[in-house]
């Protein structure tokens, strides 16, 4: 047996459908088995909450994990927010080492056996249902708007008080157009004289661009089509990320089954699979294939998926980028979102963004501690500020004119962050998808 492993990690399929699965004590030696190697080893004590809260239970017990109540199990669960970073980035113990560590896996498990025995909590449930939420709230985004509004001393407290929504944080905003409508009313004309035309594209719009930011898919649009790709913008519905979050997996299935199969005939059609937010991009490339591993639409869907960095990226290396980039105002700082590493595709953010003529770009590789809805709720909402400490000195030692992050989320959170240094924080009002910034540089 070799103390660590060297070789890159592989994941094993989720058995969400064995009975096993959800069984208490099963369950229970599981996690106590994994807990006891993390509590060994402790390479990951500084990625997230979940660490520091389980080595503490451990250090109490003159037994160690024999002697943790199974009840306190649920702290460190809860903490999670399935970065993957520890998987991926740390742990010297995943497989295919022997010991077979993959926590958030685990973390899933806890999940949906807690979901299966408890259902899941009424308003956690309609804070994650995106696709309904994005419907209503745009057919009155000003009023909604209004309400969610940070600072807006009547809704916020009771939504505070009834949702457990932190009345502090700074939550997405609504428009009244989604990216899907803008694009069919206004489609961009492709630049035929492009390098990489000949290029054909089916842009998979995400709940977050297509009701909370369409400005992202309208930057993405027009780059691809300046570019001399032939567009088209789908939208089957949500990845479902909120719910494989709650442990809800055989939601995701079923919204993996069905959007797969929608978007089976652009794949049929040789189209490449694009999309703008790189929770979506890994769901449908990543954890798509390891909760339904022997559907066809599936595994086809992972192969033809790219991150929209990664896409640019692609022409840019192999066709070569088309002409009309120019310099941008002032330096950039580029948060490297959890999810996007967790692609294993590069930086491709910030290769971007370095693509454009004299752009000073200064790289970010630290967690933001938002994780979704995770880092909204009251009683995350403080560790999640706690975890962005450094990252956000990091972004405002840069003295940046521009802060990017290819996940809307953190990077909003970031930009709150930054405010809270008064004084000494760099004039930003809002973060920016590194390919918001790409449409800029081509003036669009």
């Amino acid at each position: 047996m070799r103390e660590g492993s060297l070789d890159a990690p592989t994941r094993h399929p989720i058995d969400w459908q064995n009975p096993d699965f959800l069984d208490a004590e099963k369950l229970d030696a599981e996690m106590r088995r994994q807990f006891d190697v993390c509590h060994g080893c402790r390479r990951c004590f500084n990625l997230c909450d979940s660490f520091p809260r389980l080595f503490d239970l451990v250090d109490e017990q003159e037994d160690e994990i024999e002697g943790v109540d199974s009840a306190n199990f649920k702290s460190v669960v809860d903490a999670c927010t399935l970065c993957d970073m520890c998987f991926l980035t740390k742990c010297p113990y995943v497989p295919p080492h022997e010991f077979n560590i993959d926590f958030p896996h685990l973390m899933l498990r806890y999940r949906a056996a807690e979901k299966a025995k408890n259902g899941i909590p009424f308003f956690d449930k309609q804070l994650t249902e995106t696709d309904r939420n994005g419907k209503l709230a745009g057919g009155v985004s000003g009023l909604a708007n209004w309400g969610s509004k940070r600072g807006n001393g009547l809704t916020r407290p009771i939504l505070e008080a009834v949702a457990d929504v932190d009345k502090d944080v700074e939550l997405p905003k609504y428009h009244g157009k989604t990216f899907q409508a803008r694009a069919k009313k206004n489609p961009p004309v492709v630049n035929t004289n492009a390098p990489g035309h000949g290029r054909q594209v089916a842009i998979f719009a995400t709940c977050f661009a297509n009701y909370n930011n369409p400005d992202i898919g309208t930057a993405a649009l027009n780059v691809l089509t300046h570019n001399g790709v032939e567009t088209e913008v789908v939208y089957p519905g949500c990845c479902g990320m909120p719910q494989l979050e709650q442990g809800d997996i055989a939601r995701v299935a079923k919204k993996a089954k069905s959007t797969a199969a929608a978007l089976r005939p652009y794949i049929d059609a040789g189209k490449d699979i694009v999309a703008l937010v790189p929770s979506c991009a890994l769901m449908m490339k990543f954890e798509w294939p390891l909760i339904v591993p022997d559907d066809e639409n599936i595994a086809r869907l992972a192969q033809a998926t790219f991150d929209i960095s990664e896409y640019v990226m692609a022409i840019a290396n192999e066709e070569g980028l088309a002409e009309g980039l120019n310099p941008i105002d002032g330096p950039v700082a580029l948060h490297l979102a959890c999810h996007a590493r967790a692609q294993n595709m590069g930086p491709k953010g910030a290769e971007m963004l370095r693509a454009i003529p004299d752009a000073k770009v200064t790289v970010v590789e630290r967690c933001s501690g938002h994780g979704g809805s995770w880092g909204i709720k009251k009683e995350n909402f403080g560790i999640a500020t706690k975890f962005a400490k450094q990252t956000v000195k990091k972004l405002a030692d840069a003295k940046p004119t521009h802060v990017c992050s290819e996940c809307p989320l953190a990077g909003k959170h970031l930009v709150q962050g930054l405010e809270a240094l008064g004084e000494d924080a760099p004039k930003v009002e809002q973060s920016t998808h590194p390919i918001q910034m790409l449409a800029k540089s081509y003036g669009f």
